[in-house]
């Protein structure tokens, strides 16, 4: 029988039968990712139910942007969970409180970055990507409090994917269901209550986040048998340093290209109008769930990976790789089958209106296949990026998203020109996503197959 106090202890990826500890890791992984989601969902659900649908489609505009501006921390803590996980294989305790501490204060540094040069740019921002005045004040204010509290969601993140590197995926996802039921309480209290509109939301989840920040810092803390997290330790030292951003700049680049390339395709997206840009918002919405799975599969090889190159165990890797990437796709074909049967359901949770309730339904259908192509990408790019190759997801990420579909988008646009769609069809924002996720699935598997991730471990 499993204890309490087990449960919430690190894990030992590097003994055991493979599927068997990355099903256990990516289940509380699975259900943190759908929890994580909750906070836009809930936003979406809330500003489009009480607000309007022009609400609505301003919290989904400014998603990219929220993306783009991310993409430090996306970088600190991909770099951070390479590193954690294979000091933690290693069993290397000096490596480890090191790595963690610089990571919390590189942490610190790129919070105090954003929060200066996010007022600067988020209005300008918006106007390039042609945002409707009649929803441009509400982006505006979405975005502007989101970033001043942009330490909790932060620190969240990146604490959460040390607990995850160390094995521990239960502590993080206890801590986002604290804060899910936190965000949701309070936007409906900010919003149905106190009539605060979109920027009801975005408080709501800030300071949601920031409490869930603190629990993982707490409990990190406390974690003093497998490190230290002393003051010598937050110091950040050139070499840790210098480890954090070569792993995971590809990472955050790979980040700041795809946000890129949404906020071109975001700009064709508006072109189409307030119906179209609402759609897009549900269909997103609907998609991050959709995807979870694949994420969560590819989180936890990630970790797996990790913790069994340091070990130096590289037919425990494989072996794990081709389990995992199976069990990754069985269960992305089963949500993807749910959705299309129950799709006009999940659509009219977020509006009343049945046109736009029918045009999510048929532009979600156009995805469908994508996202059991993507569960390869995830899970194979997973095993890279735990071994210590973040460039090669990186290159296939630019190459699908600002090779392939970017050009796909517009190209199919500008083909279906006509006087009854003078901007061409909107379809193309979805079968250039559909063609750009396929690509990376083949192009992905190829990579993995060469095999010259082997190479890129720590600890060598």
């Amino acid at each position: 029988m499993v204890s309490l106090k087990s449960l919430f202890a690190p894990t030992d990826m590097t003994t055991g039968t493979p599927w068997r500890k990355i099903v256990a890791f990516a289940i509380p992984m699975l259900i943190g990712n759908v929890a994580q989601q909750l906070y836009n969902t809930v936003d979406s659900i809330v500003v489009g139910r009480y607000v309007g649908d022009n609400a609505l489609a301003a919290v989904g505009s400014a998603g990219p942007i929220l993306n783009l501006l991310l993409v430090l921390f996306v970088g600190i803590s991909v770099g951070a969970g390479i590193m954690v996980s294979q000091y933690f294989g290693a069993k290397m305790r000096e490596e480890l409180s090191k790595t963690i501490g610089c990571c919390i204060t590189l942490t610190a540094i790129a919070s105090l970055i954003i929060m200066a040069l996010a007022p600067l740019v988020i209005r300008p921002l918006l106007h390039l990507l042609n945002t409707p005045e009649s929803i441009i004040e509400w982006c505006d204010s979405y975005l502007t409090i989101l970033f001043i509290g942009i330490a909790g969601m932060s620190y969240y993140n990146i604490l959460g994917g040390i607990l995850r590197g160390l094995g521990d995926s239960v502590s993080a996802l206890l801590y986002l269901l604290v804060a899910t039921v936190l965000n949701i309480v309070l936007d409906v209290w900010f919003v149905a209550g106190l009539n605060m509109a979109v920027a009801g939301v975005a408080l709501a989840t800030a300071i949601a986040q920031g409490v869930s920040a603190i629990l993982c810092l707490r409990k990190l803390s406390r974690m003093t048998d497998i490190f230290d997290l002393k003051l010598r330790y937050l110091i950040p030292d050139k070499r840790h340093s210098l480890m954090v951003i070569q792993l995971g700049l590809p990472s955050g680049l790979t980040q700041a290209i795809f946000s890129t390339a949404m906020i071109i395709v975001q700009s064709l997206t508006n072109s189409f109008g307030e119906m179209l840009i609402a759609a897009n918002v549900i269909i997103m919405r609907v998609d991050s769930f959709a995807m979870m799975p694949n994420f969560s599969f590819g989180t936890a090889l990630t970790t797996y990976a990790g913790q069994n190159v340091g070990a130096k165990d590289y037919r425990r890797v494989e072996q794990g790789a081709k389990q995992g990437t199976l069990i990754a796709v069985a269960t992305s074909t089963a949500i993807t089958v749910l959705i299309l049967i129950f799709g006009k359901y999940l659509m009219a949770i977020f509006t009343e209106t049945a046109a736009l309730v029918d045009l999510s339904v048929y532009m979600m259908r156009i995805l469908a296949v994508g996202y059991i192509a993507m569960a390869v990408t995830q899970s194979l790019s997973g095993v890279m990026r735990g071994a210590g190759d973040t460039m090669t997801p990186m290159w296939i990420s630019i190459i699908t998203t600002v090779g392939l579909r970017v050009p796909v988008a517009y190209a199919i646009a500008w083909l279906t020109v006509s006087e009854a769609y003078p901007n061409g069809r909107s379809e193309c924002i979805f079968v250039s996503l559909l063609v750009s996720w396929i690509s990376g699935a083949v192009i992905t598997a190829f990579f993995y197959r060469l095999g010259r991730w082997k190479k890129k471990a720590l600890n060598k």
